[in-house]
């Protein structure tokens, strides 16, 4: 007996994780590409995407923690893996002996790495992750001096390795914003403050997904794309670039019932029948990754066509309305709630949230079955 598809689940295509490779290296040109698969890979699994990513022609990955960085490495992944938001009390000695190359934003930081690489026995391997007016994470204009000079006294101690400085973009997704230049022209300044130390770097990167995608002047020695890698536009007022969405989230129809005139749906019957039609319960809600908030305001696809949410969203179920043409739908049917071409996206559900198809794609969870297809 065959075992039925997942109840609910996000179904992920790897092809189109490495069609979108290929199209971000293109933007690149002669620069090499690092993909960023923290937080689980944008919540598409990031071993899977890594291993995808490299195949189809990444050279590096990036992640936030050296947690994510040694996962990586446990999964057998031998590629460059940069991690680079730690606080300073990270355990560096398991990321230096998985070699795995650790950003240092501070005195403290950079302090904190030599200190567990004497422990190990070992070189670390560090980068400068420098602030160039994000105002977040990096080491800032103040303290890059001190950075600088111990960084110098470590590598002649042969205590670290440095491998790269790197920023990150405040305005990239307004491809034209004088903000982006005046971060260029600060970025160009720190390294020339490195190489006047004699601190040259292997390399130098800046640009993220919506600066690997329309400034080509800001590759540098590589660019480093995230959300762009998952098939949705850093700019989707611009372009979709040709990138396909990876995932796809949808679920099995669990029932299929008749609802009389004037009757209510879900709690509060926020949503009343005005004559009686067919409706179809979805066993998907806000514990699974669909919001509250996006109740009455999205549809699904189901049977050939889209399908209105009705009532509430609740924490288990949603239910769609089929009406007067339910179209045979039955109950084990699937119902997709976004994903490619075609379907309802992502990004119709971050519109109507007033948020970033970012938070969607990171939204499904708890009883969600992550299943794969492609990347053979």
């Amino acid at each position: 007996m065959n075992n039925p598809d997942p109840q609910v689940e996000t179904l992920v295509d790897l092809n189109a994780i490495a069609h979108n490779v290929r199209i971000l290296a293109e933007h690149a040109g002669d620069a090499a590409v690092m993909v960023v698969v923290k937080a689980d890979g944008y919540n598409h699994g990031a071993v899977e995407v890594g291993r995808a990513a490299i195949a189809a022609g990444a050279r590096e990955l990036g992640v936030t923690t050296l947690e994510e960085a040694v996962a990586l490495r446990a999964a057998g992944i031998t590629a460059p893996i940069l991690c680079w938001l730690n606080t300073s009390d990270a355990d560096f000695a398991s990321g230096i002996a998985a070699d795995i190359e650790i950003a240092v934003p501070s005195v403290a930081h950079l302090e904190a790495v030599a200190a567990a690489a004497r422990r190990v026995g070992r070189t670390a391997t560090v980068s400068l992750k420098v602030d160039t007016g994000l105002n977040r994470n990096g080491v800032s204009a103040t303290e890059y001096p001190q950075v600088l000079a111990l960084l110098r006294q470590l590598v002649d101690e042969q205590v670290v390795r440095f491998r790269a400085i790197f920023s990150h973009l405040a305005h990239a997704d307004s491809p034209h914003h004088p903000t982006i230049d005046i971060q260029r022209d600060r970025f160009l300044e720190c390294i020339a403050a490195a190489k006047e130390q004699g601190l040259q770097p292997e390399l130098v990167h800046l640009a993220n997904s919506a600066a690997a995608l329309t400034r080509p002047d800001l590759a540098f020695d590589m660019v480093r794309p995230g959300i762009a890698v998952y098939g949705l536009s850093p700019i989707p007022e611009i372009s979709d670039f040709g990138l396909r969405p990876a995932m796809t989230f949808r679920a099995r129809v669990a029932l299929v019932k008749r609802v009389a005139a004037g009757e209510g749906v879900s709690y509060g019957h926020e949503w009343i029948a005005e004559h009686d039609t067919t409706v179809a319960l979805i066993p998907a809600g806000y514990a699974d990754g669909v919001p509250r908030t996006l109740g009455g305001r999205f549809d699904v696809w189901l049977g050939g066509e889209r399908r209105p949410n009705i009532g509430r969203v609740c924490m288990d179920q949603l239910v769609v309305n089929l009406g007067e043409n339910a179209s045979g739908v039955r109950e084990g049917d699937t119902a997709i709630l976004f994903g490619g071409e075609g379907f309802p996206h992502a990004q119709e559900w971050a519109d109507t949230l007033g948020t970033i198809h970012y938070e969607i794609v990171c939204a499904p969870r708890g009883r969600v079955i992550r299943t794969y297809i492609g990347g053979e």
